[in-house]
C-alpha cells in the first residue's frame, strides 16, 4: 500500500520497542506503510535486524522521517506481501522473476529465494511454479493454456517472449450502421519483437531489409511479414507455441464519400503474443 502522508502514524509502545506499532517505509521513492510484526515476522532476514535492534537512529531516514530502504519500490510489494501471509503470488506472465529473487536474497528471504527459483519438471522444461496461483489462472480457458504450455515446452530450443503484430487498414462503413463494413485488403503486416524469436516464427516471410543488421538478442518493430493475410500470421505464431494474450485497435474516421455518403475509417490494430 503507497501513500503520500507520513502523518497519523500511531506511537511506539511503553515497553522496550522503540518501533511504533505503524511504521512508514520510503523504498527506492515508494512509500509503504506496515506493522511492526510483519517487518519482524522472519527471524534472521534484513528487515528482522533492521528492526529489532536498539538504536533506531542508526536507520537511515528520508527528509520526511521515513525509514529509508535503496532498493526497488516497486518489487517491494511483493516482498511485503510473503512476509505478511508467507505465500507468493504473483501476476500472470510476471517478467521480474529474475529480479525479484535478487530482491529476495538482499532482504535474507530463503523461502522466498527457493520459491522463486526455477524448477525443472521430468521433461527437463520449467515446472509449475511452487507459488499460489492467481485467481485468473483458474478460469475454464486455464486448461487449454497449459495444455499449450506443455506442448511448447517439447519444443527443441524454445524461448520465452513476446512478439506483437500489428496492421493498419481501412473499411467503408455507409450511412446506415446496420450494413456490413467493406474492409480492403491490408497493406502490411509489422511484426516488432527479439530479432531471433521473430526469425524463428516467420523465417524467410520475414521482410528484413528496413533493419538488415539487427543482432539476435536485440529488439525491433521495424520488421514486416512478405504476406498480408492475418490468419498467415497467425497460424505461424501457433505452431510455434505463441498464444494471444492481448489486443487493442483504434478507428479514425478519415472522410465521407461525397456521392454515396459511405465513411472512409482508418484503423490500426496490434496482438500480442506470448510463449511460456
Amino acid at each position: 500500500m503507497a501513500l503520500a502522508d507520513p502523518a497519523g502514524c500511531a506511537k511506539g509502545s511503553e515497553d522496550d520497542n522503540p518501533f511504533p506499532d505503524i511504521i512508514e517505509l520510503n523504498v527506492g521513492g515508494q512509500v509503504y506503510i506496515t506493522r511492526h510484526p510483519t517487518l519482524v515476522s522472519v527471524p534472521g532476514s534484513l528487515l528482522w535486524e533492521m528492526f529489532t535492534q536498539k538504536n533506531v537512529r542508526s536507520l537511515a531516514r528520508d527528509s520526511k522521517g521515513r525509514f529509508f530502504v535503496d532498493r526497488d519500490g516497486f518489487l517491494f510489494r511483493y516482498i511485503l506481501d510473503y512476509m505478511r501471509d508467507r505465500q507468493l503470488v504473483l501476476p500472470e506472465h510476471f517478467p521480474e522473476r529474475g529480479r525479484l529473487q535478487r530482491e529476495a536474497e538482499y532482504f535474507v528471504l530463503p523461502e522466498l529465494v527457493k520459491l522463486l527459483a526455477p524448477k525443472l519438471s521430468e521433461q527437463n522444461s520449467l515446472g509449475d511454479d511452487p507459488c499460489q496461483s492467481d485467481p485468473e489462472e483458474l478460469s475454464p480457458g486455464a486448461d487449454a493454456a497449459r495444455s499449450l504450455t506443455s506442448a511448447v515446452a517439447a519444443l527443441p530450443g524454445a524461448v520465452a517472449g513476446f512478439i506483437t503484430i500489428g496492421y493498419r487498414g481501412s473499411y467503408t462503413l455507409g450511412r446506415d450502421s446496420q450494413t456490413d463494413a467493406k474492409f480492403r485488403r491490408v497493406a502490411r503486416i509489422m511484426v516488432c519483437g527479439k530479432t531471433s524469436l521473430a526469425k524463428e516464427v516467420f523465417g524467410d516471410t520475414l521482410n528484413e531489409s528496413r533493419d538488415p543488421d539487427r543482432p539476435p538478442e536485440r529488439y525491433t518493430s521495424r520488421y514486416y511479414l512478405k504476406f498480408t493475410f492475418l490468419e498467415q500470421a497467425f497460424d505461424k505464431l501457433a505452431d510455434a507455441g505463441f498464444h494471444m494474450v492481448a489486443c487493442n485497435s483504434t478507428g479514425t474516421c478519415a472522410f465521407a464519400h461525397e456521392q454515396t455518403d459511405d465513411r472512409i475509417w482508418t484503423s490500426y490494430t496490434e496482438y500480442v503474443f506470448y510463449r511460456e
